[in-house]
């Protein structure tokens, strides 16, 4: 299992990665591994806002449909339009292609509420 230590990683197993005053968000290795084939993804619009912890869209899998949950407040300005053809680029690129939603940070401090690359690993040993 790969836990990238450029990024910030939510319980909900969302990861975050910080551009400037953005952040591109999608799922982890885990997630996209525990819900198996994905087979759809619905995204929000660009210019929607969201206050961190907000559902902000769906995962359909073969095995069953979760929701996602931004790990930080903002608002999108950029959606992976990829994936409406293309879903199986979360299992398949989850940190890289399979990015779903770049965000403008309201706060870039939220990301003290979120995990490290080891805690969220530590997290998923402890959760198994």
């Amino acid at each position: 299992m790969h836990f990238p230590d450029d990024l910030y990683y939510s319980d909900d197993h969302e990861w975050l990665k910080v551009e400037g005053s953005r952040g591109i968000i999608g799922i982890t290795e885990y997630a996209q591994a525990e819900l198996g084939d994905v087979v759809y993804v619905e995204l929000p619009s660009v210019g929607d806002e969201f206050e961190a912890g907000d559902n902000f869209g769906v995962v359909e899998s073969v095995k069953s449909v979760s929701d996602l949950y931004i790990p930080v407040s903002g608002r999108v300005v950029e959606v992976n339009e990829e994936l409406d053809d293309s879903p199986e680029l979360v299992n398949q690129d989850p940190y890289g292609k399979g990015w779903m939603i770049v965000v403008e940070l309201d706060d870039p401090e939220e990301t003290a509420d979120l995990m490290s690359s080891a805690e969220y690993e530590s997290f998923i040993k402890e959760s198994e």
